[in-house]
């Protein structure tokens, strides 16, 4: 049993004197935590920066829940890191995919960011834009509501004239918009919100982490990953440990 005990403290010696790095690589294994995505999928963002997307719904009431803890995850990011968002249009019978047309006309008309929070708030909590009966459980109203609702939910949030949102939301460039937006979600291998994903290359298994300490610990780690295959220098300041 002394035996026994003393080989356990010296496992444990050996492990406490791993770089950082090297602990992170035993704590995250691909195929449980996170998978490879094979062939990686496309990126956004600007040469030398590191993607990390949320794909989400407004209509989703897991991504709401998850909102402000997404929103951290974006604070904790290194400089080289930069999040992204991809509306997904799952689910028909609810709404989806009017929310992914209001998404993208918002973010061509460069309001998205300042009116996220709005949003989900007018979904799940006033009920200002009406796609569920919050006094009847949360049932889904009949008839959905169409883009002209979400036309005055951003002309009062996002100082942009409903006729002016319609006009967009209408446009070849939000057609193209939404298919892009689906073809991604398919090339991430992404079947349900919330979804995390690194640089077009890793999908987190959510599931599978104790919680969002873990995602965020998860998502550093691979964002590192990510900057040493791509022989990235690393960003000024400190950076946050790779492996919590």
């Amino acid at each position: 049993m002394m035996r026994l005990r003393s080989t356990l403290f010296t496992v444990l010696g050996m492990l406490a004197l791993l770089p950082v790095t090297a602990q992170a690589q035993l704590r995250w294994q691909q195929g449980r935590q996170y998978t490879l995505i094979q062939p990686a999928a496309a990126v956004s963002v600007p040469a030398g920066k590191i993607e990390v997307t949320e794909v989400f719904s407004y209509g989703c009431i897991h991504c709401y829940r998850a909102k402000d803890e997404v929103e951290k995850l974006k604070r904790a990011l290194p400089a080289d890191a930069l999040m992204t968002y991809v509306h997904a249009s799952f689910i028909p019978s609810e709404g989806w995919p009017m929310l992914q047309q209001a998404f993208y006309t918002a973010q061509a008309l460069g309001i998205a960011e300042a009116t996220h929070e709005a949003m989900f708030s007018a979904i799940w909590e006033s009920g200002e834009l009406p796609l569920f009966d919050l006094k009847a459980g949360g049932a889904v109203r009949k008839p959905l509501p169409g883009i002209e609702a979400a036309a005055r939910f951003y002309q009062k949030y996002g100082a942009v004239k409903a006729e002016t949102f319609l006009a967009k939301a209408r446009s070849r460039e939000i057609d193209v918009a939404l298919q892009r937006a689906d073809k991604l979600i398919q090339d991430l291998k992404v079947s349900g919100t919330p979804a995390l994903t690194v640089n077009g290359r890793y999908q987190i298994h959510m599931e599978e982490l104790n919680g969002w300490d873990d995602i965020r610990q998860l998502v550093l780690f691979l964002v590192g990953q990510e900057r040493q295959r791509l022989k990235l220098p690393a960003p000024a300041g400190n950076l946050p440990a790779p492996g919590g």
